[in-house]
């Protein structure tokens, strides 16, 4: 499956017919593909009408350009909205959601917007899983500097009582599991209600294989409750 993106490129910001069909035609180009499985608006655009936005979607797809569209840092009002204009003739309606959400960021998620999603069967697949990093272990009380271009932001955002409770809790299970807390924090994420997959970024094979053996991991109910305690 291959997805990406659009509305913010530099150029080829919001989300009009004309970005739409220039910026899928572009993505096709430097993807070296015909298809595009999974094409996000990238975040709403609340100046263009969605019957637009979705119209335009719906050409691509009769095109054969892409196969489905999704929506990515929607309020729970306009994806509402958008899934009803979805309906209409002629336009795409929207399978899947790409919200920020992980142990450490979850207001935005849970509730209204995660209602939406069950509601209407929409897949979440969130970004910044693993909390641009955080939730992997690697930024530790009192610890050295982290080689990142995301360091300062995740430092004021995430290294206090709050977020060293949640990485307690996350290096308590993954030492049972002899699993990584990158693994363990994908696999509460796997846990929840209608997430299908999380975005995590890998750097290496050797990253890849500890993220990938979230998909195996198994995390009890009391396990789960802990983290989600940890985080609350």
């Amino acid at each position: 499956m291959i997805a990406t993106k659009v509305g913010k490129a530099a150029g080829l910001e919001g989300l009009s017919a004309p970005t739409v069909r220039r910026a899928a035609e572009a993505s096709l180009t430097r993807l070296g593909i015909e298809q595009i499985d999974l094409y996000y608006a990238h975040s709403d655009d609340p100046q263009t009408p969605l019957e637009e936005t979705l119209g335009a979607f719906g050409d691509l797809i009769s095109e054969g350009k892409m196969r489905y569209a999704a929506a990515s840092n929607y309020s729970p009002e306009r994806l509402e909205q958008a899934l009803a204009v979805g309906r209409g003739a002629g336009m795409a309606s929207f399978v899947a959601l790409q919200p920020h959400y992980n142990l450490v960021e979850r207001l935005e998620y849970e509730g209204p917007l995660a209602d939406v999603a069950e509601r209407h069967g929409l897949a979440c697949i969130p970004y910044f899983a693993l909390a641009r990093g955080f939730l992997t272990g690697k930024y530790r009380r009192g610890g050295g500097e982290v080689d990142s271009p995301r360091a300062q932001g995740v430092r004021d955002a995430y290294m206090n009582g709050r977020g060293f409770a949640v990485l307690d809790a996350l290096e308590g299970i993954a030492a049972a599991h002899d699993a990584s807390p990158a693994a363990v924090s994908l696999a509460w994420l796997l846990a929840q209600p209608t997430v299908l997959a999380p975005i995590a970024s890998a750097t290496s094979p050797a990253q890849m294989a500890e993220l990938v053996a979230c998909a195996e991991l198994e995390l009890s109910t009391a396990e789960l409750d802990a983290l989600s305690a940890a985080g609350a």
